[in-house]
């Protein structure tokens, strides 16, 4: 049995370019094959799966605030993740 489910419908997506080695690539691509899905909703539910899972990363989304600076007009926040991690 398949871990994730097809997907339901499309939701809003941005473009995401990323590099993976080339056996990664043969397994995402058969993995959405094998649940009738593309390999865009394998990475994107993997990844909610993940941040779901990540109890510590949950922490530091809560205490999160974003820089002063910067243009994040389109609601993105920045990818660079801080030096320590956040008192437990």
């Amino acid at each position: 049995m398949a871990i994730l489910k097809t997907p339901p419908t499309q939701p809003k997506n941005k473009t995401l370019q990323l590099r993976v080695s080339h056996d990664l690539k043969f397994r995402l691509t058969r993995y959405a094959e094998f649940i009738h899905a593309t390999a865009s909703y394998v990475v994107s539910q993997a990844l909610e799966l993940l941040f779901r899972k990540d109890a510590e990363f949950q922490q530091y989304l809560v205490a999160y605030k974003p820089p002063e600076s910067g243009n994040h007009s389109e609601g993105d926040r920045p990818t660079k993740s801080p030096l320590k991690s956040p008192a437990k």
